[in-house]
């Protein structure tokens, strides 16, 4: 069935290939237009930059535990769709969980910062969180709207992040197979740049705030966690200054027992986001040779798009541009169902090597089910009920 559907689909390309030609030949010769197929903006780009690597560890309290959420990205309008993009979606859905494994990895080997994981979604029990929005990612171009905040609400980060790379950057196989795998280990990312630069600005902003703000920050984290453990029992704990930052203005004793129950359900969450972080770095390793590919096809293409458009605008034949929009489209058809087909390869293995895994992390945690997110949001839930559960029967036992 497979097979008879891309026949009759390549069929159909090239009737209408023969009939633009057909058309080409009849009609009077026009001045040709290049269509606008790849339009540069300008972009404030990051260039060069190393990262900064933490010489001596940083302080305890300047080690935050980080977040950072799947990125978002925007969503294509119906009329917007061409040949293959059912192919090319799903290359851009999992590029969301990509990238912020990439940033994560810059900020670890900065050692300027405490656990780094990441996450479906906001998290209380961390000091900082990091979001961010794919605005554009082609393969030559990457641009990102980064946001970071931590747990008082202050705002770290709220900016754009753009870079370019070049074809010389990507490996020079566009496939890879037994003979030819792809080298994981001495491949570098061409927008390490984006992230370098990222983990330096949140460096430079924690230079700022000062010891004290940061232990406060640390505390402030802590009551948050407590809150949404137990709101009713934790209610007041922070409040809203005037400069709409969340500061602390009740603690607990120090031996209030409340407050190691808080500390055992903040353990044991760490312990999941950490298999949760875990679950996208494992995905990005297993899909990193097809994005790759993905990546290294689409610059490909739109060197291709600019030199064809460059020729068409020079040459004295008609309709070059309707030509080259229809190569176009049959080049993204071909490309599309390659990828299709690594795509479901390494889906199946992905499949296969997680499936046990996340079946007895599901047993563990009282048999979680849906989607990661689901599961986390889940087991949230869980923890609040657990704690209300135990904090119950230890004011039972102090009561008795």
């Amino acid at each position: 069935m497979s097979h008879t559907r891309d026949t009759s689909s390549i069929r159909f390309l090239t009737t209408l290939f023969v009939l633009q030609l057909l058309t080409a030949c009849a009609l009077p010769v026009p001045v040709p237009v290049p269509e606008p197929q790849h339009v540069k903006r300008l972009l404030d780009l990051v260039g060069d930059v190393n990262l900064i690597q933490a010489i001596q560890a940083p302080s305890a309290n300047a080690l935050l535990e980080i977040g950072v959420q799947v990125f978002g990205t925007a969503q294509k309008e119906a009329e917007e769709y061409e040949i293959g993009d059912w192919v090319f979606d799903e290359i851009i859905r999992k590029e969301t969980q990509f990238l912020p494994h990439l940033l994560k990895n810059t900020l670890v080997d900065s050692r300027q910062w405490g656990a780094i994981r990441v996450i479906p979604d906001r998290d209380p029990s961390l000091d900082l969180i990091v979001e961010g929005e794919i605005v554009q990612s082609d393969g030559e171009t990457l641009e990102l709207q980064i946001r970071a905040f931590d747990s008082s609400g202050r705002e770290w980060l709220n900016k754009t992040y753009a870079d370019q790379s070049i074809q010389e950057e990507y490996p020079e196989s566009t496939r890879f197979t037994l003979d030819n795998t792809f080298d994981a280990i001495n491949f570098v990312d061409p927008f390490q740049d984006i992230y370098n630069r990222i983990a330096n600005d949140l460096v430079a902003v924690r230079t700022n705030l000062g010891e004290q703000t940061l232990r406060d920050l640390n505390l402030v984290t802590d009551m948050l966690y407590a809150g949404d453990l137990s709101p009713s029992d934790f209610s007041g704990a922070v409040k809203e200054n005037e400069d709409g930052l969340l500061v602390i203005d009740r603690l607990p004793s120090l031996d209030d027992p409340m407050m190691a129950r808080v500390a055992d359900m903040k353990y044991r969450h760490h312990l999941f986001i950490d298999t949760v972080d875990e679950y996208y770095q494992t995905l990005y390793e297993d899909i990193q040779p097809a994005y790759v590919l993905w990546r290294r096809y689409s610059i490909d293409q739109i060197t291709e798009i600019e030199t064809s458009q460059q020729e068409a605008s020079q040459s004295d034949y008609g309709s070059s541009s309707g030509f080259l929009s229809l190569s176009q489209r049959y080049d993204r058809f071909k490309w599309s169902k390659i990828f299709e087909r690594e795509f479901n390869d390494l889906a199946a293995g992905f499949n296969n090597e997680l499936a046990p895994a996340f079946l007895e992390l599901n047993s563990q945690v009282h048999g979680l089910t849906g989607t990661m997110e689901q599961q986390y949001r889940e087991w949230r839930g869980i923890l609040r009920r657990l704690f209300e559960l135990e904090n119950g029967e230890l004011t039972t036992n102090a009561t008795e």
